[in-house]
């Protein structure tokens, strides 16, 4: 069947190739997957309604079942000038006969059916990152833990700052992080909502059920308004960039790494697994992952702002604009992520602080000079005047050829006290407690594990509600196609 009654001509071969592509073996698979799990539960919903008769149900389920056993590899290389959906419609009525196969459209569009595959898509994507972002987490917080005390230079501006630890900057990436994480957990929870039932547009008049379609295929319940559920895709946009600003945090991660690896800093240090030669240069030794991870945040912010772009200005109804061209560039933008997350796993876990350089450079870098202005308003030193005062001691002290802070001379009518000798560097990290500094990093590390640890049992658990909804339709499939014969026989 090529036409639509109203139409008895389709597009051109070139057209369509434009429209539809040419999906290989692969895509088939992977959209069918989706469509046939919404036929299963929809050919249930239908038959409990009594919109549709057990022996056509049976008859419906057992070859959407064969088709996803064999992988739908019989459909492959047919010929779908209206698209994919509509060819695998049109098999399952060439072969079971209009009075079969042509009821299982019955209450639904493409246009809920497109709305409901990109929101399971999206879920299942989604989820898939959350898991990998757990583990990135648990790396992180594993490393901070461990060099809590391997003490470093901060930077400001590209110059030395104050005195923190390599476990302290560690648990800082991952409270960025975990803000991330919070905000991808957000978009997973409004796809609590199931678009099967919205129809065309407005819904339908027959007598379905579409909060039992939305159980069986896992999500929270129905579509709150028909029209919203096939016209918006905004939850896909929050989506693109909560995983955007994850991306952003890794870049930002691998900039300082990639900084700190090389010879003049030499800060840390990655086993020969993470690093590669040169094809012209023998003596070079390239963290070359890191420039894999800065870059790979670039396919996530450029399908957010694809996707934008494409839906601005739509009308707020089904459009081809939000609910194919806005979509298409958010799958491989989100694997690009996923596959950020992946390396940043390696190269945290993988990379090893050098502590005696990262010392001798927080010890160059006059590191203790605020700590040290800190000391004189303790006595009562006005800090701009304390200020001045320590500015000008290591003015003198480079002067004097001194690479690091060693005495502070107090001007006349300033009080003296043993506070002013300079603290060492384990003193001054320890010292910094308040607002959140270094002196506080197992504290920030331990709640940031109950954070996490939060965050995986809410995982787990939108896992588990979607393995009972699969175990859920498989059994109420097979009690259809088990008892066929049974009930009425249209």
């Amino acid at each position: 069947m090529t036409g639509t009654g109203r139409l008895v001509r389709t597009l051109g071969p070139r057209t369509r190739r434009v429209v539809y592509g040419e999906p290989g073996p692969d895509e088939i698979r992977g959209e069918l997957h989706h469509t046939s799990t919404i036929d299963l539960a929809h050919v249930v919903m239908l038959t409990e309604c009594g919109l549709l008769g057990r022996s056509a149900a049976a008859a419906l389920l057992r070859t959407i079942t064969r088709l996803r056993a064999d992988g739908f590899r019989e459909l492959c290389g047919r010929e779908a000038p209206r698209g994919l959906y509509l060819m695998y419609e049109s098999h399952l009525i060439a072969e079971l006969g209009a009075d079969v196969g042509g009821k299982l459209h019955t209450g639904r569009s493409r246009n809920d059916i497109k709305a409901t595959i990109t929101a399971m898509r999206l879920r299942g994507d989604l989820l898939d990152l959350l898991g990998e972002l757990h583990r990135l987490q648990a790396v992180l917080l594993s490393r901070a833990r461990a060099h809590r005390d391997v003490v470093m230079p901060v930077y400001t501006h590209f110059q030395p700052a104050m005195p923190v630890t390599y476990g302290y900057y560690l648990a800082g990436i991952a409270t960025a992080l975990e803000r991330d994480v919070a905000a991808l957990h957000h978009p997973v929870d409004e796809l609590g909502r199931c678009p099967l039932g919205a129809g065309a547009v407005s819904g339908t008049d027959l007598p379905i059920d579409p909060v039992r379609t939305a159980g069986l295929l896992g999500f929270d319940g129905p579509a709150l308004h028909a029209m919203d559920a096939v016209a918006t895709r905004d939850t896909l946009l929050r989506a693109l960039a909560a995983a955007a600003s994850a991306a952003l945090t890794l870049s930002r991660l691998a900039t300082d790494l990639q900084l700190w690896s090389t010879q003049e800093f030499g800060f840390v240090e990655f086993p020969e697994r993470l690093v590669g030669g040169s094809s012209a240069m023998p003596q070079k030794r390239n963290a070359f992952l890191l420039e894999h991870l800065k870059a790979k945040a670039a396919a996530a912010v450029g399908a957010w702002t694809a996707s934008a772009s494409a839906m601005k200005s739509t009308p707020f109804t089904n459009s081809i604009e939000v609910g194919t061209e806005a979509v298409g560039g958010a799958w491989p933008a989100l694997a690009t992520v996923r596959d950020s997350v992946l390396l940043a796993q390696v190269l945290v876990s993988g990379a090893r602080p050098v502590p005696a350089r990262m010392a001798q450079r927080a010890r160059e870098g006059f590191t203790t000079a605020t700590v040290m202005a800190n000391r004189l308003v303790r006595q009562g030193v006005p800090f701009r005047t304390a200020h001045h005062v320590v500015g000008a001691a290591v003015r003198r002290a480079i002067e004097n050829g001194e690479t690091e802070l060693t005495k502070i001379e107090l001007p006349g009518g300033l009080p003296v006290d043993a506070s002013t000798e300079i603290p060492s560097l384990a003193e001054a990290v320890a010292a910094h407690d308040r607002g959140g500094g270094p002196g506080s990093c197992d504290r920030v590390v331990d709640e940031l594990r109950n954070m996490l640890a939060a965050h995986i049992d809410r995982h787990a658990e939108r896992r588990a509600r979607l393995e009972r909804a699969d175990r859920e339709l498989d059994a109420a499939v097979d009690a259809i196609v088990t008892g066929q014969g049974t009930g009425d026989a249209r």
